[in-house]
Formats: structure tokens, sequence, C-alpha cells
């Protein structure tokens, strides 16, 4: 199980929720029943997924992208 982090505002993204791209990944993790989508980190280590930030629409996605400095992000289902 992965640890619920409260969906927080964009300004507080960066600093509250560290991004190590050495040691986790960028994923979208998508809910095949309700569609729903959630951007977050996964340990390369362990695979424990933290969860960041929802993902309503393509500007949601681009913020986090922009935010974190990420490039690519993998969906996961």
């Amino acid at each position: 199980m992965h640890k619920l982090i409260p969906f927080i505002h964009e300004k507080q993204l960066s600093p509250d929720i560290p991004f190590d791209p050495d040691k986790q990944i960028a994923v979208i993790k998508c809910s095949i029943c309700t569609g729903e989508q959630v951007a977050g980190f996964k340990s390369k280590e362990d695979g424990h997924f933290t969860e960041v930030m929802l993902i309503r629409d393509s500007d949601d996605l681009e913020r986090f992208k922009e935010v974190y400095k990420i490039a690519d992000i993998k969906k996961e289902y």
C-alpha cells in the first residue's frame, strides 16, 4: 500500500515533496474504473508510490511537469 498525501496547491509542490530522479520515477497512476489520474513518484528501489497531485486536465499535467522539471511521465493502470 502507498502512503496517502493530501493533494496540495501548486505553490507547495516543490518544497514539500522532493523528487530525486536517481531514486524515483515520475508516474501517473490511472484508474481503469473511474479514469482518475494522480501524478506522483515511484521508488526505483521498492516500488513505493508517493501521491503528489490530482491530474484533472492537461494544464494540471503541464504544471506538474514544469514544477518538477520532468519531460516524460509513464502511465500505470
